[in-house]
């Protein structure tokens, strides 16, 4: 070997070997990322989505007098089985109320005019349009599996982020075209210049939505409850469900909840399915409910407000408000009795892992900071669409015929301390990239690179002769 060569597989990190990684980690992410791009900046502007689904029942003709405690009571009358979970406080004098029933882990949403107690609507809650849309953007419609899928596929996005950055950096800087924006001289060369000029401008901000986003996925939302337990932060109670399953369990836990609480209660335990709609007294174990939903109403909280029943019998009643913008977010005791406030936290209660991913969430949602966070995770979408069709016109365009396409290294990288340190805090902040990294080198170096036609097909032969 010359010195020459030696001094090309000693260099790190080498150009084209990160190139290759480059390559290969937006082969496998480009088909997620759009996807996830187009469903993502839809799901920004959820609030609006719902208000419009929801716009037959916030404008009602008919006075809305009937108390909570008589809508709930209607829509338990009309459901036997079902349990109550919770009542949504009306926005609008003219609004019609919001029951939130629950059985064997589903939970459905059921709409009562307060003016003549008929039920306009029942929907489950995972058949709302934003809902289906939360999960086809989360888990693909498959449960944990399509949330692992998802967390790979982001994963690797931040590797090809980081690699994509490792390349564009000016080793020789004539100029700033090509580096803050780009030359439109036609050919391959603007094509260039639009997939790395986009990428410097839009990384930043897609790293933070890539970050912001793994705390809903199965693997990494799950190390995030352990790394909350050693820092104390378990007990207080995560508003975020980490896959199906958690989601499931969750609304079987309120289910269990509710019937424990409300069983002894006339009206809402085992009594409640002879109550009649248009009932013109409330049930008496819903007599808390209404000295509660004033109280609360009282105190503005961000909207959605849900008012729920107690956890075991003779417990406090709480309330708490749901917004998106996280940060903003209350939870309220109320008493079992009088429905007055015992408590309140928020936001500044919280440990700083929790708030960290409170705004975090409220930033990748688009409801941190208003329409403006909306605007930009638009703009965030739109420029990793950009960035994902550019790299598909170079690679089609740079490829020869019978092969991938994939970069061919200089020389036999090897791997230093440098490296390895680099790969091994990837993998552990990212665990699904590390146990994919292993199986992709090991399947490479025992099955890939010993079948001539597949290695040289995807490049391998030259990396490893």
């Amino acid at each position: 070997m010359t010195q020459k060569a030696e001094d090309r597989t000693s260099r790190w990190p080498d150009y084209r070997a990160v190139w290759r990684w480059h390559f290969y980690a937006g082969l496998f992410c480009i088909p997620f990322i759009c996807f996830l791009a187009i469903t993502g900046s839809i799901y920004l502007f959820k609030p609006q989505i719902d208000a419009w689904f929801d716009r037959p029942y916030d404008h009602l003709p008919t006075p809305q007098v009937a108390a909570p405690s008589q809508a709930v009571a209607t829509v338990l009358a009309a459901n036997p089985g079902w349990v109550f979970h919770a009542y949504e406080l009306p926005r609008t004098s003219r609004a019609a109320a919001r029951v939130i029933l629950g059985r064997d882990g589903v939970e459905q949403r059921v709409y009562v005019d307060r003016g003549s107690l008929h039920i306009l609507k029942s929907v489950p809650e995972n058949q709302r349009f934003t809902r289906v849309l939360f999960h086809l953007h989360g888990d693909l419609l498959q449960g944990d599996w399509g949330s692992r899928l998802v967390e790979l596929a982001a994963s690797w996005a931040i590797v090809m982020i980081l690699t994509g950055l490792y390349l564009w950096w000016p080793r020789r800087l004539t100029g700033l075209g090509g580096v803050v924006y780009p030359r439109f001289g036609g050919g391959k060369l603007v094509w260039r210049d639009l997939h790395a000029v986009t990428g410097v401008w839009v990384s930043l901000f897609a790293l933070v939505v890539l970050f912001s986003g793994l705390p809903w996925a199965k693997g990494w939302g799950g190390y995030l409850k352990e790394i909350r337990q050693i820092t104390g932060a378990a007990p207080v109670h995560q508003d975020w469900a980490t896959g199906a399953s958690s989601e499931l369990a969750e609304n079987k836990a309120r289910d269990a909840a509710g019937m424990a609480g409300m069983a002894d209660m006339p009206g809402i335990g085992g009594e409640h399915a002879q109550v009649h709609p248009g009932a013109s007294m409330p049930a008496t174990g819903l007599a808390t409910l209404d000295r509660a939903a004033p109280i609360v109403a009282a105190l503005d909280l961000p909207p959605p407000v849900v008012i729920t029943p107690p956890s075991k019998s003779g417990g406090p009643w709480k309330a708490r408000s749901d917004t998106q913008d996280r940060p903003l977010r209350v939870n309220l005791t109320l008493d079992p009795v009088t429905g007055a406030v015992i408590s309140r936290s928020g936001f500044g209660q919280q440990k700083l892992i929790d708030q960290i991913v409170a705004v975090g969430v409220a930033n990748h949602e688009g409801q941190l900071y208003g329409w403006p966070n909306q605007l930009v995770g638009v703009v965030i979408a739109l420029g990793l669409l950009t960035l994902s069709g550019s790299a598909v016109v170079l690679w089609w365009r740079r490829r020869a015929d019978g092969v991938l396409g994939a970069p061919i290294p200089d020389g036999r990288p090897r791997w230093s301390l440098g490296l390895a340190g680099v790969v091994i805090i990837l993998g552990l902040l990212l665990p699904e990239f590390g146990a994919s990294l292993l199986l992709v080198l090991l399947v490479e170096r025992l099955l890939l690179r010993r079948i001539p036609l597949l290695a040289r097909w995807l490049g391998l032969r030259a990396a490893f002769s």
